[in-house]
């Protein structure tokens, strides 16, 4: 044997589901305006944090990279600083050893020419 629901018992719950409907969708409006902002706007501060980071990282590798570049051309001219001090040192050990060679000869061109008269 069945029961039966008094009607104001029928009446009541169909109250309370059409109020429970009601408040479930308030809760999906609520979500719609406010939640699904608030989630974007939390994405486009993390983007804006991740995008920070990696341009802080990029101009710390820039200048990493510059610093490099910046020894490695300090050593070159180091380098070509002392090639060229070396070399000059040779070209006058090279011009000590021959000066009185030099010297004798244009010694001998001046009698040569004053010998002669041609001045």
């Amino acid at each position: 044997m069945t029961k039966k629901i008094p009607s104001d018992e029928a009446s009541d719950a169909l109250r309370k589901i059409m109020q429970a409907e009601e408040k479930a969708r308030g809760i999906i409006q609520e979500a719609r305006e406010k939640t699904s902002p608030q989630i974007i706007q939390n994405a486009y501060e993390e983007a804006e944090r991740i995008k920070t980071q990696l341009l802080e990282e990029a101009k710390k590798k820039a200048t990493e990279k510059k610093r490099e570049i910046i020894e490695n051309a300090d050593k070159e001219r180091k380098r070509i600083l002392k090639e060229s001090d070396e070399d000059i040192a040779e070209l006058r050990r090279k011009t000590r050893s021959r000066m009185p060679d030099a010297v004798e000869k244009i010694r001998r061109e001046v009698a040569e020419v004053l010998k002669k008269g041609d001045l």
